[in-house]
């Protein structure tokens, strides 16, 4: 099925990003809030900040095409702020509810991009990007955060994500 956007640009980016709004409800599906805070012994990112700031990635997408809303846990992911050891981040069903409300929402903005739009200036303070670019990387970043979700999955003995 085509996906009618204002730029041609934007075609196959919405169809990754609808197949990642749907991956990513299945990667968090099932696990305890216990098991989302687990590291393993290690300095990883567990599944709560792997997915808060997937949720983040988002929201500040959207702030960039001129949205205001806010996720549960948007303060924990201020200036593009790390994992914090020893923080309670929301539980995965706010997040789940966050990702539900941005999705359709940011969707209808990627689909009514224009060119222009896509080629203005982003500044991220170290560096600058287009919105093109920005929504690229979101887009790659997107598919990278779900694939450790996915092994986090695994590596806590749960069943393998769904795909189907």
């Amino acid at each position: 099925m085509k996906i009618e956007t204002k730029s041609t640009r934007m075609e196959s980016l919405v169809a990754l990003y609808d197949i990642q709004t749907n991956y990513f409800l299945r990667a968090i599906d099932g696990i305890s809030e216990a098991d989302a805070h687990n590291r393993l012994s290690t300095k990883a990112n567990h599944i709560a900040w792997l997915a808060g700031s997937l949720v983040e990635q988002r929201y500040y997408t959207a702030k960039q095409a001129g949205t205001a809303l806010k996720h549960a846990g948007s303060d924990l992911f201020e200036n593009y702020k790390g994992i914090q050891d020893e923080t309670i981040y929301p539980k995965l069903a706010e997040y789940k509810k966050d990702w539900e409300t941005i999705s359709p929402i940011l969707r209808e903005l990627l689909i009514n991009t224009t060119d222009e739009q896509l080629e203005a200036i982003i500044d991220m303070g170290n560096f600058r990007m287009s919105y093109y670019e920005l929504i690229t990387f979101v887009i790659y970043r997107e598919a990278s955060i779900i694939g450790q979700i996915a092994l986090w999955r695994r590596l806590l003995g749960y069943e393998a994500m769904k795909y189907d």
